[in-house]
């Protein structure tokens, strides 16, 4: 046999144009992972006995030759890992050649420059074909249903595109297929219970699509699989039983990030191989159940972010492998099993955010305060003093407090007498009182105070030195209460602005139960008397030192402390914090609340750029709006901001959650699009939400911030909208002149699908009716799962191989 074979050797240049010629009785050649690049000769087709051709891992790039189709012994071409197809729009064609080499086993076209619909004709491939790779290209369109006639495929990957629609039933046909990777497109619909069929599967992977409905109990017939993963979609219902009694699960086990409701089931602990289980963020209740412990092997065990109740399992001490534990954000109760200290491989163990007590542990992973997250479990006492805890003395003292339980209740018994005597004493002057009391302002009950002398001091009596804002119902202050101490943001109510003093009252009341990372936090207030004699009223917040997210967007040419931007990342993570904040306010707090005045100027970032929803100045809780503002719910500001306020208050409609969705939708927009939506092009019905609309998805690079693209992207977005000037053109329409503006070889594919992601999202929110507008629980699990994608993708290293 004649081989020629050097991989791995560093090797750089291009492989000379006749090399076919010059060798015609080559057989196999592999020169994988090295460093060519240049076109592929087309003289290979030369080399008519040519069975073998691997060129994996280099950087050629252009066109597939059509030639290679006279290869008839050709059985494996390995081509992964290039940057071919970069020149052209349509660049597939090349498969229908491909359909005459009858002897084809491997095809291996992953992580190139790919682009176009999939043939039909894909299917007349060889039917000896085994594996079939074009995950990491950008592929659109539908997955062809023809792809079921593929009788002998064993791996199928079409991961990391851009396929639309649902997932063919046919796929079920594929009897010996062990490997099937959909994960990373923008599927759609349900699981064809088809999968079912596909009983030699080793490996599902279905993450990072929009896939709906439930999860089929068929896959439970696949009883060769040992990974399944279909995170990251939009799943509902239970998690069938059946699944769990897979006990050839022994990989990974993920179906996180969905909306999937129920209990987990006791069958959990059949599975006994399993190295990863992931059910973290979904809708999940009921107690996590003690078999848990019979998963000997586990190693990753995350749950976090469900509505689990009761206590931990004290079976988790069984889990003598195991090193990573996640609880965090759930409903837990009772006290941290003592044993966990006893897991020598445990690294790292978070339970933080749930209503657990006691004592903590302190030794094993509880003596690495890096490996432990307790935060937001306010019962709990003891441990490491690097923690911070409380000490457990108090604990201690309430069971000798029990022995002189029964002398309390004599005591007790005694005063009850005098109790009721002037219970019956207060209740007389309380009728006499009433009518004095009800034109009273209601207290602040048991909020904090501090006083006007502090607060004058600490911002230099107000000075306009320390001005960092100002709104309809006042204006903030920075100010520094001590030297030693972090700065402070002071709201002062402007008193003057009718509706003021109530609008004070309302927002105390507002916020001191409000509990969220992601809104600013209110430390204290002020209700006093000023220097001149004046009522003063003020608010006390934590300082964000990095500014507001307006100055962020709008300000970078005009501030050197802005000059850097905002990368994709970071706007990812705002517009995630800002849906967790405003999510929280419409459905997780006790009483609804609506913000009313959501906009860049009103999002706030912390020093690590943390975002924090700020100004409930013009917050009501709903159930309070008639009753504490007498009416005046129409006073100018209470309902928003032009541009950002959705169009139905215009028409006298009362302030709601979708108002709230309209205001983020705009927001969104306007963050990853770069234009305010009160920019002078916006006019009569064109508006931020129609440019962006009409635009996607081809005109994508035209309307997106241009610091978010690479700089070929950026000129040519420049050329055609100046393009667009000449031609008197203004609207997002075509020009005379084509520009290849668009996919191709300006953007990849994975910053393509975020970027058309999010503002499609943006989209969704600010329609003008409110019941096609989305709901923010929702938005912000399309977020993190967008921001999960796009990250996975940039730590591959893919993302940055197809750039």
């Amino acid at each position: 046999m004649v081989s020629f074979a050097i991989p791995e050797n560093q090797l750089k240049g291009t492989l000379p144009p006749t090399i076919g010629l010059t060798l015609p009785n080559l057989q196999e050649f592999y020169v994988g992972d090295n460093e060519f690049s240049g076109v592929i000769p087309q003289s290979f087709s030369n080399a008519s006995r040519l069975q073998a051709l691997g060129m994996d891992n280099n950087n050629f790039s252009g066109e597939v030759p059509a030639s290679f189709g006279r290869l008839r012994e050709l059985w494996w071409l390995g081509l992964s890992d290039n940057s071919l197809g970069s020149h052209l729009p349509n660049n597939l064609d090349f498969i229908a050649p491909l359909t005459n080499c009858s002897q084809m086993q491997v095809l291996g076209l992953s992580t190139n420059k790919f682009k176009g619909v999939l043939p039909n004709y894909v299917a007349n491939l060889s039917s000896t074909l085994s594996n079939l790779y074009l995950g990491g290209n950008q592929i659109s369109g539908n997955i062809p249903s023809a792809l079921g006639n593929l009788a002998n495929l064993i791996v199928l990957g079409l991961d990391l595109n851009l396929f639309v629609g649902v997932i063919p039933t046919s796929l079920g046909k594929l009897k010996k297929l062990q490997a099937l990777h959909l994960d990373m497109n923008m599927l759609s619909g349900k699981i064809p219970t088809s999968i079912g069929n596909l009983t030699q599967l080793f490996e599902l992977y279905l993450s990072d699509n929009k896939l709906e409905g439930s999860v089929p109990m068929k896959i439970a017939d696949c009883h060769n699989l040992q990974t399944l993963d279909i995170s990251n979609n939009r799943l509902t219902g239970e998690i069938p039983r059946e699944i769990f009694l897979l006990s050839s699960l022994s990989t990974l086990f993920t179906l996180s990030h969905n909306l999937l409701t129920g209990h987990l089931p006791a069958e959990v602990g059949k599975l006994k191989n399993i190295h990863t289980i992931d059910l973290s963020e979904n809708n999940l209740t009921g107690k996590i159940p003690e078999t848990i412990g019979d998963c000997q092997v586990l190693e990753f065990l995350l749950l976090q972010g469900n509505s689990f109740e009761g206590t931990l399992p004290s079976t988790l001490a069984s889990l003598k492998g195991v090193q990573y534990l996640d609880f965090s954000r759930n409903n837990l109760t009772g006290e941290i099993p003592k044993d966990l200290q006893n897991l020598h491989s445990l690294v790292y163990l978070n339970l933080s955010f749930n209503d657990l007590e006691g004592e903590v542990p302190n030794d094993g992973v509880f003596h690495n305060i890096s490996g432990v997250s307790l935060a937001g479990n306010t019962k709990l006492c003891g441990g490491v003093p690097k923690l911070h805890l409380q000490t457990c003395s108090e604990t201690r003292s309430k069971k000798g407090k029990t022995k002189g339980l029964k002398l309390t209740i004599i005591i007790v018994l005694v005063a009850s007498f005098f109790l009721f005597s002037i219970g019956f004493i207060m209740l007389c002057w309380r009728r006499s009182s009433q009518r004095q009391t009800t034109v009273m302002l209601p207290k602040l009950s048991v909020l904090s105070k501090i006083s006007y002398k502090r607060l004058f001091e600490a911002t230099n009596g107000f000075s306009s030195s320390m001005l960092i804002g100002t709104g309809s119902f006042g204006s903030v202050y920075k100010g520094i209460l001590d030297r030693e101490e972090n700065p402070i943001a002071v709201k002062v109510l402007n008193l003057k602005q009718k509706g003021a003093g109530k609008s004070f009252i309302a927002e105390c009341n507002a916020l001191r139960n409000v509990r969220h990372r992601n809104l600013v936090k209110i430390l204290t207030c002020c209700s006093s008397i000023d220097y001149k004699g004046d009522e003063f009223k003020a608010l006390v917040f934590e300082y964000m030192s990095s500014g507001s997210l307006e100055k962020w967007l709008h300000l970078a040419s005009n501030d050197e402390n802005y000059s850097t931007g905002l990368n994709l990342l970071q706007r990812l993570n705002i517009a995630i914090d800002v849906a967790s904040a405003i999510h929280y306010l419409h459905d997780d707090c006790d009483q609804l609340i609506i913000h009313r005045d959501l906009k860049p100027c009103n999002v706030l970032l912390d020093n690590e750029m943390v975002a924090h929803v700020s100004d409930f100045g013009i917050a009501r809780l709903v159930s309070n709006t008639i009753s504490s503002m007498n009416g005046q719910t129409s006073t100018t500001g209470l309902k928003g901001t032009i541009g950002y306020a959705a169009p139905e208050y215009a028409m006298g409609g009362e302030p709601s959650r979708e108002g709230d969705v309209y205001s983020y939708g705009i927001l969104v927009l306007e963050m990853f699009t770069g234009k305010r939506p009160t920019d002078e092009i916006f006019e009569d019905d064109f508006n931020l939400h129609n440019f962006v609309a009409m635009a996607l998805p081809e005109r994508l690079v035209e309307i997106v911030d241009s610091s978010l693209l690479p700089r070929e992207a950026e000129e040519n977005a420049l050329m055609r909208r100046e393009l667009d000037a000449r031609n008197n053109n203004n609207n997002i329409g075509g020009t005379e002149i084509e520009i290849e503006v668009g996919l191709g070889n300006q953007i990849s594919a994975h910053l393509w699908k975020c970027l058309i992601s999010v503002l499609e999202i943006g989209i969704a929110c600010s329609k003008e009716s409110p019941n096609e507008r989305m709901k923010m629980g929702n938005v912000t699990r399309e977020l993190q799962h967008i921001r999960n994608a796009y990250i996975s993708i940039e730590n591959s290293g893919q993302g940055r191989r197809t750039n």
